[in-house]
């Protein structure tokens, strides 16, 4: 069965074009939902894996229409690879925006923050 912690570890392969950080720890994922899809092909063939629809709330460090096409279809192409993955929606939200104060401790350290805890300004 696909879980969001699934879906969350496909996407540490996901860059932000900007920042050479994975888009899990620099928190700009708010929400991953996964829910069965009876209606995908061969639902309920037996060997068949189950299919999930998958639907991502994202917020975007760099809120451009570039960034935004690049990444939602970084995460499509991601989780196209994911055997029980199935329909995937993404939606762009704004609010709350994103801040680095949201970047994980393991982003800190890729991004070479860790050292400097008042670091937290990125351009």
């Amino acid at each position: 069965m696909l879980t969001e912690s699934n879906i969350l570890e496909a996407l540490c392969d996901c860059f932000d074009p900007a920042l050479p950080c994975n888009i899990v720890d620099l928190g700009l994922i708010r929400s991953v939902a996964v829910t069965p899809d009876p209606e995908a092909p061969g639902a309920g063939i037996p060997g068949v894996p189950q299919k999930h629809r998958v639907q991502i709330d994202l917020v975007l460090a760099n809120p451009t229409d570039e960034s935004a096409a690049q990444l939602t279809a970084h995460i499509r192409n991601r989780l196209a690879g994911v055997e029980e993955a199935g329909e995937t929606t993404i939606t762009l939200v704004s609010n709350p925006p994103w801040t680095p104060s949201q970047i994980t401790p393991a982003g800190r350290r890729i991004l070479g923050l860790d050292g400097n805890p008042t670091l937290v300004q990125i351009r």
